[in-house]
């Protein structure tokens, strides 16, 4: 038997399975092009954004009187902005960032991660899941939209609670969820 194109068909038939399937890869009919999932659009964090607030935050603590650093990261813990009051100590650089990267890895406060180890001690190898993670009260995630879009980390107030209060400060300036 032969086929217009001048192709033999043998026995088996596995040419024209093969023709039946190019032809359908050819021309974007396959049944798998009509089933793939809906594309997601993943809002993004501007620079602006994160500046914004940053800056919000290191004022609000600046006010109550305290010297602190302040992160924001993207989604994937990126840094995007960190700006350091001059009389802040230099440990507060990294404790701002790993709160920030702690908060927008986990999609939760670090507070909430700090009291869920204290009431489970199983959850303690948190600590120890990626050097870069810092579960101190003091971080927050940004989600704007319902999407998690990054996350927000303050450090060296004389207290986790008074960090955590100026990132919340920050998130509120930009309108943040």
């Amino acid at each position: 038997m032969k086929l217009r194109t001048g192709f033999n068909i043998h026995q088996s038939g596995r040419t024209l399975i093969t023709v039946a399937l190019l032809g359908a890869f050819v021309t974007g009919h396959s049944a798998y092009a009509d089933k793939r999932p809906p594309s997601i659009t993943a809002s993004q964090l501007s620079l602006e954004l994160a500046t914004n607030a940053a800056m919000a935050a290191l004022g609000q603590c600046r006010q109550d009187g305290y010297a602190v650093s302040v992160a924001v990261v993207d989604r994937s813990g990126t840094l995007i902005a960190q700006v350091r009051d001059p009389a802040a100590g230099p440990h507060t650089i990294g404790s701002s960032y790993g709160k920030a990267f702690t908060s927008a890895s986990m999609g939760q406060s670090t507070t909430n991660l700090a009291n869920a180890i204290v009431s489970n001690p199983a959850l303690s190898g948190l600590r120890d899941m990626d050097p870069r993670l810092v579960i101190l009260a003091g971080g927050l995630p940004i989600t704007m939209g319902g999407q998690r879009i990054g996350g927000i980390g303050v450090g060296g107030a004389p207290g986790g609670h008074l960090d955590e209060a100026c990132a919340k400060y920050g998130l509120q300036q930009i309108r943040a969820e």
